[in-house]
């Protein structure tokens, strides 16, 4: 049973962070590899059956040959988050939330989104019974917006911009009482991302890594991270924090530039549109946590992420949408700037499917051959 014991205010963010009674007793002996609700003695949950249908957690810790040669890091590996129901790590969010929301009897459950928990949100809430409200920016992607309409979901297209859905979709909960699922406020949507770390902890034998990276768009992901392994220490599961490597686009990188003590600078924009976050909510607490953990943020170019969009796939069979890859991107990034060191466990997170977004793929790791019926024709191509 997830007992809290304490909620604590997240430095200049709306958001609380909730603390357990800390002990061995609280990690898994046994029980279901391939469920987050494995770790629900860190959930903010009783002892009630889960209601939550869809499978969520258990997702892979890769060790792929072809990458580790390509990227020099003979032990790295690769978090697939994209074996999620929808391909996110947006998913345990979701399911955490929609299973609050049933516990409350709440009848709908809102978020405002550039895409990932969208889509999330919407399938999430079909399954579990509730009704979706997702507030979107007008120019959300035509793609993600289809899988939404599918799962029924009711969106509000927000003309000036994303920062405006956010306020509109918490407005909306508070007035006609949905359960607020939106990232960076509701701190179950970092108790259930940071299973992620638990996660690695157990596929690693037990043993944290010595570096993790992900990427950052608001920071919630990271934190999410920073906060399971802290969580593992308090546990005394471990003696010590991974460093953790926040991955931001050069073209927005707010969390990177007040990290090194700098002004935000112009936000010239980027492709990969799930890192696209001009003023994170959760700045302050991702900074704190990469500082905490001895890390580091690092910057790539919109060239450097469709670079290891084509390598993930062609290398490692990995389909990463842009925002996903860039983790992969800064990793490199990171080696060749000595901060990380070629013998260490460096675990990269991979947190969305290209699948949700085929029109971003570069398209130029493979060929096409157009051919006549016959074994002459392919010996002539080969």
């Amino acid at each position: 049973m997830g007992i809290v014991t304490a909620t604590v205010p997240v430095e200049s963010s709306g958001l609380v962070e909730l603390r357990y009674r800390y002990g061995p007793q609280l990690l898994p002996a046994g029980g279901d590899p391939t469920s987050m609700w494995r770790y629900r003695a860190l959930l903010p949950l009783d002892d009630q059956p889960i209601r939550y249908s869809l499978p969520v957690g258990g997702t892979p810790l890769l060790a792929l040959p072809g990458l580790r040669r390509a990227s020099k890091l003979p032990n790295l590996w690769i978090k697939d988050e994209t074996r999620s129901p929808t391909c996110s790590n947006k998913d345990r969010a979701t399911a955490l939330s929609c299973e609050l929301a049933l516990r409350e009897e709440k009848i709908a459950i809102t978020a405002a989104s550039t895409g990932n928990v969208a889509v999330s949100l919407a399938i999430g809430a079909a399954a579990a019974g509730l009704e979706a409200m997702i507030f979107v920016a007008a120019g959300v992607g035509e793609g993600k917006l289809r899988l939404m309409l599918q799962a029924g979901a009711r969106v509000f297209k927000v003309e000036e911009g994303y920062e405006a859905a956010f306020r509109l979709s918490r407005k909306a909960a508070a007035k006609f009482g949905w359960y607020d699922r939106n990232t960076g406020v509701n701190p179950a949507t970092l108790e259930a991302k940071k299973t992620v770390a638990l996660e690695i902890w157990e596929q690693l034998g037990r043993a944290v890594p010595d570096v993790v990276v992900v990427p950052a768009g608001d920071g919630t992901t990271l934190s999410a991270l920073a906060k399971g392994f802290r969580e593992l220490v308090l546990c005394r599961a471990t003696d010590h924090l991974p460093r953790l490597i926040g991955v931001q686009a050069e073209g927005c990188q707010p969390l990177k530039r007040t990290w090194e003590g700098k002004r935000c600078g112009p936000i010239r924009g980027t492709c990969a549109d799930g890192i696209y976050v001009a003023s994170p909510s959760n700045a302050a607490t991702a900074v704190r946590d990469v500082k905490e953990s001895h890390g580091a943020f690092v910057a790539v170019s919109d060239e450097a992420i469709l670079a290891a969009m084509d390598e993930l796939a062609s290398r490692g069979g990995v389909l990463a949408e842009p925002a996903a890859a860039a983790s992969y991107a800064g990793l490199l990034v990171a080696r060749d700037a000595g901060l990380i060191d070629p013998s260490e466990i460096v675990v990269a997170e991979i947190t969305g499917s290209a699948l949700k977004t085929p029109h971003l793929l570069p398209c130029q790791a493979g060929s096409v051959h157009t051919i006549r019926a016959t074994l002459a024709e392919i010996e002539r191509v080969l």
